[in-house]
């Protein structure tokens, strides 16, 4: 008997939110190639390259820490991809929002971009995830949470190839853990796509721990000559660069957190392990080596 029915199951729609962010660059092109109908949320809007052009089919604005806001852009969604904005003062009452709203609107998924190591409580980013992290494993949703290290793709702002340089603000013995943003969306593609078998995990996510030096000479592998490693102390404001732009009422409170976790890495070592991130993406994950060929176009 011939089923006539359309061989082609409905798309899930996923609301991404920070949709102008890092994870939003990476995540929503490939949850657009991989069939799915993307929603990104975003607070403003604002001028230059946005969700639309990465492939987003939906763009809403809004307040995630509005309850009314937040209800409203999870209307007719399969599941839901958050990302707290790094370093913003009110990530914790945004997550903590998101989750509620979600629970109301009878979100089937609820996927959190959290963070390596949560349990840091000298991290204050860190301790704001662990506890948005406490409320979803109380909230009765279907939930997977991802715990990716720190992205190479901010480690690339230190590398200077022009002037055979990799610039860090800490103590350059100190080993950092890496993860290339691509492997987390590659990820999140499988969560979504899998579903049940991801409900209720918790992803440690992570690819190599390199010190500062160690990355200089990664860099002089890949390029052919040598880099040097170059300890520097912030006499400006980087917080532009980081997060693609300046949001004046908020600087404050970036930059003192800024100090605080170069503080804490410049004592410290952030390690983390490549098992849970192989076994995920059925291969070896990114190298740093691999992500700097791919990122500057690089040959030896």
């Amino acid at each position: 008997m011939n089923d006539k029915r359309s061989a082609v199951e409905p798309r899930k729609t996923v609301l991404v939110t920070a949709g102008y962010g890092n994870q939003a660059r990476a995540a929503v092109p490939r949850l657009t190639a991989a069939g799915f109908h993307v929603r990104a949320m975003r607070r403003v809007d604002r001028p230059g390259p946005g969700p639309n052009e990465l492939g987003a089919r939906e763009v809403v604005i809004g307040d995630a820490c509005s309850a009314s806001d937040a209800y409203a852009a999870m209307d007719g969604v399969d599941a839901v991809y958050h990302v707290g904005p790094s370093f913003h003062p009110r990530e914790l009452e945004m997550g903590l929002n998101m989750i509620d709203q979600a629970k109301c609107a009878g979100v089937k998924h609820f996927v959190f971009s959290s963070v390596l190591h949560p349990t840091l409580s000298g991290l204050p980013q860190h301790t704001i995830k662990r506890d948005i992290e406490e409320r979803l494993l109380e909230s009765g949703l279907n939930f997977t949470i991802l715990q990716p290290s720190d992205y190479m793709q901010m480690t690339a702002l230190g590398m200077v190839p022009a002037q055979n340089l990799f610039l860090l603000g800490w103590d350059l013995e100190k080993r950092q853990a890496l993860i290339d943003l691509d492997d987390v969306a590659e990820v999140l593609v499988k969560v979504l796509n899998e579903g049940a078998p991801h409900f209720g995990a918790t992803y440690e996510l992570s690819s190599e721990n390199l010190s500062g030096n160690e990355i200089a000479q990664c860099l002089s592998r890949v390029f052919g000559r040598p880099f040097g490693a170059v300890r520097f102390q912030h006499t400006y404001d980087p917080i532009p660069e980081i997060f693609g732009h300046y949001d004046e009422a908020h600087s404050r409170h970036q930059m003192h957190v800024f100090r605080i976790v170069n503080e804490w890495y410049d004592q410290h070592d952030f390690i983390g392990n490549s098992s849970v991130l192989r076994m995920l993406l059925g291969r070896n994950p990114t190298s740093l080596a691999d992500f700097v060929r791919k990122r500057f176009d690089s040959r030896p």
